[in-house]
């Protein structure tokens, strides 16, 4: 059974840093990615809905640069997953927001830094300037997957994260971790 790919490695006039696409997203969060149509589901509402079933399996084809980008943000939903399951005691929504948005913002490597995990898969941004706006555009687009993951997790009201979501803390999507 094959990985699910991204509906939006097809997308015209995308801009792509390294070969990563830089898609536009619905957010609330200020940065530099682009504003998406709010009547489209954007990158994280896609990673949103593939996580889960993409999670399972040890390899992925790479189909397209939009892919390269599920790939990094189904990594950093498994990172946040197991931050929250390391967790002393159960978060609440509001810690649990807390934590999310400060290993969102928290340093971490993009393609072409010597720690990045999947460096033989992913091109080095062209030049310095390239680097940082990917630097940039990634944290605006981890802190919106925060909150969008953070709404998902306690969608059921009862205070505490879904435990059909937590049963993924210890996946690990193609045996790899970001790392944060």
């Amino acid at each position: 059974m094959p990985a699910y790919h991204s509906s939006l490695n097809e997308e015209p006039d995308v801009r792509q840093v390294g070969n990563m696409s830089i898609l536009p997203i619905r957010t609330r969060v200020r940065g530099p990615a682009p504003i998406a149509d709010a009547s489209q589901p954007d990158i994280i509402d896609e990673t949103l809905d593939l996580f889960r079933a993409n999670s399972l399996f040890r390899n992925f084809e790479i189909k397209g640069p939009a892919d390269r980008t599920l790939i990094v943000l189904i990594l950093f939903i498994s990172d946040c997953l197991a931050k929250l399951g390391s967790a002393r005691t159960v978060p609440t929504q509001i810690e649990a927001n807390k934590l999310l948005n400060t290993l969102s913002v928290d340093v971490f490597p993009i393609p072409g830094d010597a720690n990045f995990p999947l460096n033989a898969h992913y091109a080095h941004p062209p030049s310095r300037a390239d680097a940082d706006y990917l630097r940039q555009y990634l944290i605006q687009v981890r802190q919106e997957l925060a909150a969008r993951l953070v709404e998902k997790l306690y969608a059921d009201g009862t205070g505490k994260p879904s435990k059909w979501w937590m049963s993924f803390q210890k996946r690990r999507f193609m045996n790899r971790s970001l790392g944060s």
